[in-house]
């Protein structure tokens, strides 16, 4: 079973830390992801890629996640929320001072590509501090945003959120390309609908094998940064 720090009391948690356990936090944001796809779509992949940490390691609680990134590149689409790079570094920092109370271990686990450089940054400072924390960040090829990869994962997390029928192509030209432009005006320059490739090509199967991919990549690294397993739930 997998377990969330907020579903636990303070003993529940005082309990479980002293037997060992990494806290995995999801970092995600609130933000445009084409017509067809829900605001909360990189948390709800840093969530669920947690959660199948947890569900794979015993010794790993998932923190609740954090909804709001850097996201002005998507700024002048309705519903982003973004607090941006500096606003989101301070407060993973002060995050994760305040885990680190409880917790030896802190894995970041990133959703959102504008978030990397604060979030690196951040770390950079937790672990000059001599805290144990480790950010990661899922990789693979495929469209830049709300194309057929976002598409696929969020189909495979749940279809119901997914408004399949306002699936549209976006601007499909490479990153070598776009980046200047997106550097200059952001993705409103360039991607009216928001989208920066094709979702119309998204299946759920092909989402459940890129989530399995990353899941299997993420408890990889987990393992090579805290190779002994934690006692975890097997201990109680």
């Amino acid at each position: 079973m997998v377990e969330h720090v907020s579903d636990l009391t303070w003993p529940e948690v005082g309990a479980r830390a002293e037997q060992g356990v990494i806290l995995a936090v999801p970092v995600g944001s609130t933000e445009q992801h084409g017509p067809h796809l829900p605001l909360s779509t990189d948390t709800d992949i840093a969530a669920e890629l947690c959660r199948r940490l947890a569900a794979r390691r015993p010794d790993v609680l998932v923190a609740p996640a954090v909804p709001y990134g850097s996201s002005g590149e998507h700024a002048g689409f309705p519903g982003t929320l973004s607090i941006g790079q500096a606003a989101l570094e301070l407060l993973i920092v002060e995050l994760c001072r305040s885990a680190t109370d409880t917790f030896d271990q802190i894995l970041l686990v990133n959703g959102h590509g504008g978030n990397a450089e604060p979030l690196q940054r951040a770390v950079r400072l937790l672990r000059e501090e001599s805290r144990d924390v480790r950010l990661w960040m899922p990789r693979y090829h495929g469209d830049l945003h709300a194309g057929a990869a976002e598409t696929g994962m969020q189909l495979a997390l749940d279809p119901a959120r997914v408004r399949a029928d306002r699936a549209e192509p976006g601007d499909q030209r490479p990153i070598s390309e776009l980046y200047p432009l997106l550097a200059a005006g952001g993705v409103r320059a360039v991607s009216p609908n928001g989208i920066l490739g094709d979702p119309t090509t998204a299946t759920s199967e092909d989402g459940m094998r890129l989530l399995d991919s990353l899941a299997m990549h993420l408890e990889k690294d987990s393992r090579s940064w805290w190779p002994v397993e934690l006692p975890g739930r097997a201990g109680q």
